[in-house]
C-alpha cells in the first residue's frame, strides 16, 4: 500500500493538464503511443508508428457507491522513463531482461488514478485507488474498438467453468454478437495490416481474470465471474456454486488493479520473444529462492504406467515396482523429477494415507538416493481442506505438488492460486497449477510456481493436433509457463489418428514432438510417453533429456501465425532450434541462415528432421551430423504436422 499512496502524493503536486486537448504518451524509441482523451470517460487509443490500431477504447471501474472513470476530473499528472534490468528466477525466454518504458500516471478526483505504460512493443494500463475502507467492485469497463474489421483467434469456453483447454477459434470482429460466447484471455488479434495484438493481464491479484465478449459493433468487452458465496458438494475434486454476490470483487480499497496489456508486433516473430507478463509482474517475494530448481519430469498417466519388456519383471502399474521403474530412467536420462498423479494416496480425499501397493515413502527415499525429486498429484478440494499437507509433505521429501481441476477463475480462486503458492513456498515445495486459468504474474512474485496447465494439451489425444497446437507460441505460451506434456514417441498424422492408453499416441511426426521441447516453455517439461518407448528410441530421447527447460536467450527465426514457427535458444554456448507447422501444405522449405552463431567458432550441429516419407508415416525422421559456422546456411524442411530440432554446440578447439 505505500507504493500506491506514495503515487497518488507524487503526481498530486503536478500542474493540472488541459485534458479536452488529449494527452499522448510514447514509447522510447517512438513507435508505440498511446493517445488519452477524458471527456464523459477516460478514453485511450493504441497506435503504432502512426498507424491508429485501436480507437476511443474505454476504461471505468464501478463500486457500489460511485463509479470511477465517468465524467473524470484530472487533478494531477507525472511523467518519467523507466529503466531497469531485471533478472527472471526461472528463465523461460532471457536470463536477463532490459525493462525500459515511458510511464504516465494520472491522477483524478475521487481518490483514483491511471497508470499507462509505453513499451517499444506495447502499450499497458492499470487502475489504482486511495480508498481508506473495503471496495465492492461492481464491474470493471474494458471497451476496445477495432478501426476496421480484424479477425480474432481466441479461446471460448460455455461459461465461467473453464480450465482454459478448448480448441482456438477464430472470429472476424464484425460478427461477434453480444450474444455469443464469450473467451478467454489471451487473445490475439489479427488486424489484417502487418501488425498483430496480443491482449492479456498481469500482476493479477485478489481481483477476477478478465474474460471477453463482442460488443456488437466492431469491438470487444470485458466481463468477469462474480464473488462466489454459497458452494455445495460436488464430488472429491471440486463444488457447486449455489450462490453470488453481486459484484466482482470485494477489495482492500488502497491497491492496484491488475495490468491490462496490448503486445503490438509488426511481424509475427515479434510475439515469440515478447515478456511483457513478466514485466508488468509483482517481483520476486522470496528472500531465497536458490532452491528453486526447474526440470524434467517422467510422467506415468499419459502412459497408463505401463512399461513392458525383457527388462519388466514386475506386473506393472500403479505400484511400488513400477515407480522405481520411472525414477531409474529418469535417473538413467539425468531428468530430476516424476511426477506421481491420481492413485499414488489411498483416497483422493486424503493426502495423507498413501496407497499401500505404492509405498510413497519408500519412493522419495529411492528418489533421493538417485538424485530424482518426487511430485505428488492432489485435487485443489483436497489441499484446501489440509492446508497442513505442505509442511507434512516436506517432511516426507516431497519436491513439489501438481493441483488440479481449479476449474475457475473468480477472485476467491485467484486468491486460492496465491495462498497456496505463499504457503507451498514456506516449506520448499514448487507447484504446478493443472485445471488452472492462464498465467498472469503470480509465477514472478512466487517463482516456485513452476507452470500452469491452461491449455489444450496432449492429455487431451485426438483432441490435441498441429493446427491448433501451432497458435500456442503465438498466445497461450506467449504470455507464461505451459504445461503441455509433450514427448511422444507413437506418431501418426491426423487422418490416421488412432490411440488409447497404455499405447497412447500423439498426432504430429517424431521431429514435430522432439521441436515441441525447444519451442514450448515450462519451468517443468513433462516426457509424457511410456519409459519403454523411450529406451526403443534412445537417439530420440538423449536428445530430448538434454534440451535445457530454462534459457539465455532466445531468437524468432521465422514464423507465421497459425501456420509455421522456428525458433533459436540459447543456453551457455549452445545453441538449440526447434520448428513446428500445421497440416495445410505437404511440405514447407527454409533456408536458414545461422549468423547468430558466435564468429570465427565452428560447431556441431546434430539434428532430427521428417524423413522422406514422414507425409504418410509420421515416425519417419533422420537423424544428421554436421559442421557449421555463423557463415553457414541450413535446410529446415517441415512436413505436414511435422517438426525440426536441432542442438549446435561448439566444437573444441
Amino acid at each position: 500500500m505505500k507504493k500506491i499512496a506514495s503515487v497518488f502524493l507524487l503526481v498530486a503536486t503536478m500542474t493540472t493538464a488541459n485534458a479536452q486537448k488529449g494527452i499522448k504518451l510514447t514509447s522510447p524509441n517512438g513507435d508505440m503511443t498511446t493517445e488519452i482523451k477524458l471527456t464523459d470517460k477516460i478514453y485511450y487509443s493504441v497506435l503504432c508508428k502512426n498507424d491508429t490500431l485501436l480507437r476511443d477504447n474505454s476504461l471505468r471501474l464501478e463500486l457500489d457507491n460511485r463509479v470511477l472513470g465517468d465524467r473524470p476530473k484530472l487533478i494531477g499528472k507525472k511523467e518519467q522513463q523507466i529503466k531497469e534490468q531485471l533478472k527472471p528466477i526461472v528463465p523461460l525466454k532471457f536470463s536477463t531482461i532490459d525493462n525500459v518504458y515511458n510511464q504516465l500516471v494520472l491522477r483524478f478526483k475521487d481518490q483514483y488514478a491511471v497508470e499507462f505504460r509505453a513499451y517499444d512493443d506495447g502499450i499497458a494500463y492499470r487502475i489504482m485507488t486511495d480508498i481508506r475502507d473495503s471496495i465492492n467492485v461492481v464491474s470493471e469497463e474494458m471497451n476496445i474498438n477495432f478501426t476496421s474489421e480484424n479477425l480474432l483467434h481466441v479461446q471460448q469456453p460455455g461459461g465461467f467453468k473453464t480450465a482454459y483447454e478448448e480448441i482456438y477459434t477464430h472470429i472476424n470482429s464484425t460478427e461477434w454478437k453480444p450474444n455469443g460466447k464469450m473467451a478467454v484471455l489471451p487473445m490475439l488479434i489479427d488486424t489484417k495490416k502487418p501488425y498483430k495484438i496480443l491482449v492479456s493481464e498481469s500482476d493479477l491479484r485478489d481481483y477476477p481474470c478478465m474474460f471477453v465478449k463482442g460488443s456488437g459493433g466492431n469491438g470487444i468487452t470485458a466481463t468477469f465471474p462474480k464473488v462466489p458465496v454459497r458452494f455445495g458438494e460436488d464430488g472429491d475434486r471440486s463444488v457447486k456454486i449455489l450462490a453470488e454476490a453481486d459484484y466482482i470483487a470485494r477489495t482492500t480499497g488502497q491497491r492496484s488493479f491488475p495490468w491490462r496489456y496490448f503486445v503490438v508486433s509488426k511481424q509475427d516473430t515479434e510475439i515469440l520473444t515478447n515478456t511483457m507478463t513478466y514485466r508488468l509482474a509483482t517481483k520476486n517475494a522470496l528472500a531465497d529462492a536458490s532452491w528453486i530448481k526447474p526440470g524434467q519430469a517422467s510422467w506415468e498417466w499419459w502412459n497408463g504406467a505401463k512399461p513392458y519388456g525383457p527388462d519388466v519383471d514386475f506386473v506393472s502399474g500403479y505400484n511400488l515396482d513400477t515407480y522405481k521403474y520411472f525414477i531409474d530412467f529418469a535417473h538413467k536420462f539425468g531428468m530430476q523429477y516424476i511426477i506421481m498423479d491420481e492413485g499414488w494416496a489411498k483416497s483422493t480425499r486424503d493426502p495423507y494415507t498413501p496407497n499401500p501397493d505404492v509405498d510413497v515413502h519408500e519412493i522419495i527415499k529411492y528418489g533421493k538416493e538417485r538424485n530424482v525429486g518426487v511430485f505428488l498429484w492432489l485435487t485443489w478440494l483436497t489441499v484446501e481442506k489440509n492446508l497442513g499437507l505442505f509442511e507434512h509433505f516436506a517432511s516426507w521429501g516431497v519436491k513439489g505438488v501438481k493441483i488440479d481441476f481449479m476449474d475457475r477463475s473468480d477472485q476467491w480462486m485467484v486468491n486460492y492460486y496465491e495462498r497456496i503458492a505463499k504457503e507451498a513456498a514456506k516449506h520448499n515445495l514448487l507447484v504446478d497449477f493443472h485445471g488452472s486459468f492462464k498465467p498472469a504474474g503470480l509465477e514472478y512474485k512466487y517463482p516456485n510456481v513452476i507452470s500452469y496447465e491452461g491449455v489444450r494439451g496432449m492429455e487431451q489425444m485426438g483432441g490435441c493436433y498441429p493446427d491448433n497446437s501451432v497458435y500456442l507460441p503465438f498466445i497461450r505460451n506467449a504470455v507464461g509457463p505451459m504445461d503441455y506434456t509433450p514427448g511422444a514417441m507413437i506418431s501418426m498424422q491426423p487422418n490416421v489418428y488412432r490411440s488409447e492408453r497404455p499405447n497412447s499416441a500423439s498426432i504430429g511426426t517424431r521431429a514435430y514432438q522432439m521441436s515441441l521441447f525447444v519451442i514450448f516453455e515450462s519451468g517443468i517439461q513433462m516426457l509424457a510417453d511410456n519409459p519403454t518407448q523411450y529406451y526403443r528410441n534412445e537417439e530420440c530421447t538423449d536428445f530430448i533429456t538434454n534440451v535445457p527447460t530454462t534459457w539465455d536467450e532466445t531468437i524468432a527465426l521465422n514464423a507465421k501465425v497459425g501456420e509455421y514457427v522456428i525458433v533459436a535458444k540459447r543456453k551457455g554456448e549452445k545453441w538449440y532450434i526447434g520448428g513446428m507447422t500445421n497440416s495445410e501444405e505437404d511440405w514447407r522449405n527454409f533456408q536458414q541462415k545461422l549468423t547468430f552463431l558466435t564468429a570465427g567458432k565452428t560447431y556441431k550441429m546434430t539434428s532430427f528432421k521428417d524423413g522422406i516419407n514422414a507425409v504418410e508415416q509420421a515416425m519417419d525422421y533422420r537423424k544428421e551430423v554436421a559442421e557449421v559456422t555463423a557463415h553457414s546456411s541450413i535446410e529446415i524442411k517441415l512436413a505436414k504436422s511435422g517438426g525440426f530440432a536441432a542442438v549446435i554446440e561448439p566444437l573444441t578447439e
